[in-house]
């Protein structure tokens, strides 16, 4: 039934354990549930096998045969904003997450979790249940060994951790990995030493681990166990084991639309979507694709990841009916965003051999780094299709086009809240409640929904107050309805907000907006993709929905809209006029051109065979201007208020590796494009930037906020020798 091995030492973990847990309450009568809440990462709504996925996910396909499946639950549309609202019952905003773990100068954007909200780990240790979580944290912006931890597991009601603080990293050597409240390296760990250390394996192993010394601790079993496994699988790096990779080799060769089709169909069967639900059009041609057998790899790592994490499922699912505690347990799984676009490691022009050439990192180093420049050995990490992803020297995402297949068949993707970027899966087991097996719920339902389960069915307490400090009532209302009711109906309405992208839905009726674009309608009763936008016909219902947003947004620390970019801050600009710039420069606003109101020239020398992506970007998706490359196209894109404006020339051939290309904005907003001194030819914009951009500025790279319509961060393929930047 199960897959592999566990690797774990068996470790003296009584007294520590009794230490922490033995002095609370024992109210907690046998009859209370454990609750066993599981969430991946950046993974779509189609990838796992109950879902419509052709990935072997054994595990989940058999819970989800004896539990249930919602076909409309809701995440937040990212990482961060997901796991705050999850653990705390609230909108993110609420709880102080509104964006990602840095403070942005705005209560419902500070990057860490605040007092006026408390963890489901808080509430059910509360009434007598032990807490323990493995896996991906992500909740403060305090995450360096030395620095506080007040928002860290153990100070947030979970009385063991083992997991990392931040959001991402290397699969074979994660940054920020912690044992409690003690960062620790892998390869210098006494408590855990596997023939290869492998981070979903490690995550596994912990949450069996801790289920099983909690059977040996509380042997009377008069105490549940709440258990948060929270994995890092799917998400950048591209990083598996050679035998599960092995495993989806070939599985991939039709390219992407074969397979989208093939998992709508697979949906449509079991009943998860109806013909309604449209596909949307297709993202990438893989007639066109250059790099085929790269991408193909891409994917076969991916589903690779996915399967590792199935089998660690199937442990902890073993290591429960092993313990007898599986009738009695609640098993939740669900996905924290839909798939991801984000192109990291996309770009690159190494291949191998590449020996070590950067100095040896010791293995008893704390590594904090998210995208590790290096492994310890001193390789530089490795980039671009010249290197096919699955090694640990290796860093790169699976790109947009696989996000779109697996976010099948819906619209967007990561980071937006159109249905691709926030339906997630839910799957929900509890053989001594739930007797409906294999039933479809198709009640909306969303993240807050969570904590209020749990306190229903723990028969736990939600506090009005901690101490002085006033707790936000919770959000959600109890799924265990669902269990016997998978039909019922939702009367509340739900809200989302992330980086200026917002939604409300109603009954069946959603509206939904990307930043700083007008509002559009769905009805998904009949148009689940959205596809079809009834904004222009349903004028009463748009105005109907954005006046619950708009009470919504104001009571839950959304506003003012766009904090998330930062803080307005009186800043003292640069009044340098000339910049001489190199790849990888990365200026905040302060040392950045000050663009206001005036007209510029860029000359940039680039090299390399195929040169595409971003040579400089300056500013966001509300002001900024790029200027990029993109399938033999030299683009020049402004944002002024929101709106991309863009003109664009065609590169002329060129006869040596080297070239300089050179754009000059002028004061009646004309701009002239040249490439070796001559023109090629002359475009026009609506007018200068009359804003200096909160962003700053990169060469080669867009990492703040994208100008233009080109998935972030679109890293530049091939070498900037210097960037000149002249102010008029």
């Amino acid at each position: 039934m199960f897959f592999r091995i566990t690797r774990l030492a068996i470790l003296p973990l009584a007294i520590f354990i009794s230490q922490h847990i033995g002095g609370l309450s024992h109210a907690a009568p046998a009859s209370r549930p454990n609750i066993v809440l599981i969430m991946s990462d950046d993974m779509g709504y189609s990838d796992i096998g109950c879902y419509g996925g052709e990935i072997d996910t054994p595990n989940l396909n058999r819970l989800a045969e004896r539990g249930v499946r919602f076909t409309q639950f809701y995440n937040c549309g990212r990482c961060c904003p997901t796991r705050a609202s999850l653990v705390t019952g609230l909108y993110p905003h609420q709880a102080g997450i509104g964006w990602m773990t840095t403070d942005r100068g705005h209560d419902g954007y500070r990057g860490d979790l605040n007092r006026q909200c408390v963890t489901i780990a808080e509430v059910l240790g509360s009434t007598g249940y032990a807490t323990y979580m493995s896996g991906k944290w992500h909740m403060t912006k305090a995450t360096r060994p030395e620095g506080p931890k007040d928002n860290w597991p153990l100070q947030r009601g979970f009385h063991r951790f083992y997991g990392t603080i931040t959001g991402a990293g290397s699969f074979f050597d994660p940054g920020t990995l912690t044992r409690d409240n003690q960062m620790i390296s892998p390869f210098k760990d006494t408590e855990y030493q596997p023939e290869t250390y492998y981070y979903t394996h490690a995550i596994s192993d912990h949450a069996v681990r801790f289920i099983n010394e909690h059977q040996r601790l509380e042997s009377d079993q008069d105490r549940p166990f709440f258990l948060y496994v929270a994995y890092t699988a799917a998400h950048w790096p591209m990083h598996a084991l050679p035998n599960d990779i092995a495993k989806y080799r070939g599985k991939y060769k039709g390219g992407y639309e074969s397979v989208r089709q093939a998992r709508r169909k697979r949906m449509l069967e079991m009943g998860l979507i109806d013909e309604s639900a449209k596909m949307t059009p297709p993202v990438g041609d893989w007639a066109a694709a250059k790099n085929r057998q790269w991408e193909e790899r891409c994917m076969e790592v991916y589903a690779a990841m996915i399967d590792s994490m199935d089998q660690g499922i199937g442990q902890i699912v073993e290591a429960l009916e092993n313990n007898g505690q599986l009738d009695n347990t609640l098993i939740l799984f669900l996905q924290d965003n839909g798939g991801c676009q984000e192109s990291v490691g996309r770009q690159g022009k190494f291949k191998r051999p590449v020996e070590p050439s950067l100095p040896v990192i010791r293995d008893d180093a704390i590594r904090t780094d998210v995208i590790p420049p290096q492994n310890r050995r001193g390789i530089p990490t490795l980039k671009g299709p010249g290197i096919m992803p699955g090694p640990e020297d290796t860093y790169i995402a699976y790109g947009i086009e696989w996000a779109h297949v697996s976010n099948t068949p819906f619209r967007e993707y990561k980071h937006f809240v159109h249905e691709g970027g926030i339906s997630s899966p839910l799957v929900a087991h509890w053989p001594q409640q739930i007797k409906n097996s294999g039933a479809l719920v198709r009640r909306p339902s969303h993240l807050v929904d969570i904590m209020a389960t749990c306190v229903e069915i723990a028969g736990a307490q939600y506090p009005k107050q901690l101490g002085d400090q006033e707790i936000h009532p919770m959000e959600g209302t109890s799924l265990s309805s669902a269990w016997s009711e998978p039909q019922r109906g939702r009367k509340s309405p739900l809200f989302w907000e992330h980086e200026g992208n917002r939604a409300v839905r109603l009954g069946d009726w959603k509206l939904v907006a990307k930043e700083n674009r007008p509002w559009e309608l769905y009805d998904l009763a009949v148009d689940r993709s959205e596809l079809n936008n009834l904004a222009d016909t349903h004028p009463p219902r748009v105005s109907e929905l954005n006046a619950l947003w708009e009470r919504y947004a104001k009571r839950a620390n959304v506003l003012p809209l766009g904090t998330w970019r930062g803080a307005v801050k009186q800043v003292k600009f640069s009044t340098k006029k000339q910049f001489r710039l190199g790849q990888n420069t990365d200026l905040d606003q302060s040392k950045s051109p000050m663009i206001r109101n005036k007209p510029f020239e860029i000359t940039a020398d680039v090299a390399g065979d195929e040169l595409n992506g971003v040579i400089v970007a300056q500013g966001g998706t509300n002001h900024g201007y790029s200027l990029y490359l993109d399938k033999g196209l030299l683009f020049f894109a402004v944002r002024r208020g929101g709106k991309l404006s863009q003109v664009s020339e065609k590169m002329p051939s060129r006869s040596r590796d080297e070239v300089q290309i050179q754009i000059k904005w002028k004061a009646n907003a004309e701009v002239e494009f040249m490439v070796d001194g001559s023109q090629i030819g002359i475009g026009k914009l609506p007018g200068l930037l009359t804003v200096m951009p909160i962003d700053g500025l990169q060469v080669g790279t867009d990492l703040n906020g994208h100008v233009a319509e080109y998935p972030m961060p679109l890293e530049f393929q091939g070498r900037i020798s210097t960037v000149k930047i002249r102010l008029k």
